[in-house]
């Protein structure tokens, strides 16, 4: 798909499929994971969504949809990815308005096939009723980061520092106040390799997203203000299951969760 055939972000209200199906038989919720590189990663978190509304419509997916004059799709996202980042793994739950009689691979395809360059829609699953939503479940993200500026012992200097600090000072302003978060109960993971092919020096970061949430920038500024983030990419989300943490849709799903036969 090249950009000329990309979906065009609008406000226009969303027509809702009508009949006794859609009403009386829901389908099940499905949880989609997707990418996000290249230049679509400068679309803002609700542009995407808007961008998926499009794509749900493309595909000819039968979705429910919201009362109202404006009815939308009962679709559900993630954490926001902030602006300009890349991610291997972001993700929506959808409620679909019928059993599927396809595969969720063939719906995975079709998806990607009306979806804009860089966004891969890869595998989903069926999640049961009452599943907590992804902005609930989601415990920490893996980062990495192109780090421009240090060299590889630099970063491990700093990175020693860091986690041996009890407390990681950082201001934000929020709602035009300055407020003072600590970093250091954030941070579950830090290491630093260099990439072979580029020597480039990649930082790579586990954070929690709870009480607060932090972008790589914040981290980076703390190891050194005078280093720059030249990528950054969410290479993977985490929630707790049963104590062991797991990927809300891990890349390969056994085939019994990750398809809906018809009944």
């Amino acid at each position: 798909m090249t950009d000329a055939d990309a979906p065009e972000v609008t406000d226009e209200p969303v027509e809702r499929e009508k009949g006794p199906a859609f009403a009386e038989v829901p389908g099940p919720t499905v949880r989609f994971r997707f990418t996000k590189h290249g230049k679509v990663r400068f679309t803002s978190h609700r542009d995407v969504a808007r961008l998926w509304e499009r794509a749900l419509r493309r595909a000819g997916l039968g979705v429910v949809y919201s009362e109202g004059f404006s009815p939308r799709p009962r679709v559900a996202f993630g954490l926001a990815l902030p602006t300009g980042h890349a991610s291997d793994g972001e993700y929506v739950d959808i409620r679909l308005d019928h059993e599927p009689t396809e595969a969720l691979s063939i719906l995975c395809a079709r998806l990607t096939e009306v979806l804009p360059d860089g966004i891969t829609v890869p595998v989903a699953e069926v999640i049961p009723q009452g599943t907590p939503s992804l902005q609930e479940a989601v415990v920490a993200c893996t980062w990495t980061a192109d780090l421009g500026g240090p060299t590889l012992d630099q970063v491990e200097a700093a990175i020693g520092a860091t986690l041996a600090a009890d407390e990681l000072p950082i201001e934000r302003e929020r709602k035009g106040k300055a407020q003072v978060v600590d970093l250091r109960p954030a941070i579950n993971e830090l290491s630093v390799e260099e990439d072979p092919a580029d020597r480039a020096v990649v930082l790579t970061a586990v954070l929690a997203t709870r009480p607060a949430s932090f972008r790589p920038e914040e981290l980076v500024e703390v190891l050194d203000p005078s280093w720059r983030v030249l990528r950054a990419c969410r290479k993977n989300q985490w929630i707790i299951d049963e104590d062991a943490w797991r990927e809300p849709v891990p890349l390969v799903v056994p085939s019994s969760r990750a398809e809906v036969r018809a009944s």
